[in-house]
């Protein structure tokens, strides 16, 4: 089995390029669904949110209020770095037992879709790296249009990740995704071929 760390910076055309995968045969494992299900109501982790910023993180249902919590992280660096601490050892937990079943069932190619994988630390967890990117005017544009941030939350989320530039020159692969959804899939295509040819270890 090889497992890849999908990553990407905001709006890069990451959550695609993953479908795109998991049509091709990948075992896709979704850093982001897992990060809202360690957080519903009666998780440990949802109790620290709440313990730390209080009852304005919630909705009328005791649901994580997304929005309220984002807007809180990205204005702070200390407070982004709280929530991290909070989630990611039980997103990585979760994602640990998935990739464990996989390679139990004999799946080929995993794909664990980690938006922070640099950032976490956690390139060293997988075995290939492939990073989509995408020039940040297009990431910004794809924000304010598809999201319906303003400018400044955009530009605001953009800069709490670390530059593409930094991650290209480590990634093993990389896609571009600045085209047509047909030349992505062309792209993720020649990916897959080459991601199902190489071999670790």
């Amino acid at each position: 089995m090889i497992l890849i760390g999908l990553t990407g910076n905001i709006a890069s055309g990451k959550s695609e390029v993953a479908r795109m995968l998991a049509d091709l045969g990948a075992t896709v494992i979704d850093a982001d669904a897992l990060a809202r299900e360690v957080v519903r109501p009666g998780t440990p982790a949802l109790a620290a949110i709440v313990a730390r910023w209080g009852p304005r993180v919630l909705n009328g249902d005791g649901t994580l209020d997304r929005a309220a919590l984002r807007s809180i992280v990205f204005a702070d660096a200390a407070d982004r770095e709280a929530l991290n601490q909070i989630v990611h050892p039980e997103v990585k937990r979760r994602r640990d037992a998935l990739v464990a079943a996989a390679r139990a069932r004999g799946d080929r190619v995993v794909v664990a879709d980690i938006p922070l994988l640099y950032e976490a630390g956690l390139a060293q967890d997988v075995d290939r790296v492939l990073l989509v990117d995408a020039p940040e005017a297009l990431r910004l544009d794809r924000l304010m249009r598809h999201r319906g941030l303003t400018e400044p939350e955009a530009r605001q989320m953009i800069a709490a990740q670390w530059p593409a530039a930094w991650k290209r020159d480590r990634a093993d692969y990389v896609i571009d995704n600045a085209g047509t959804l047909t030349e992505l899939r062309a792209a993720v295509e020649r990916a897959w071929d080459a991601l199902s040819r190489d071999r670790v270890g």
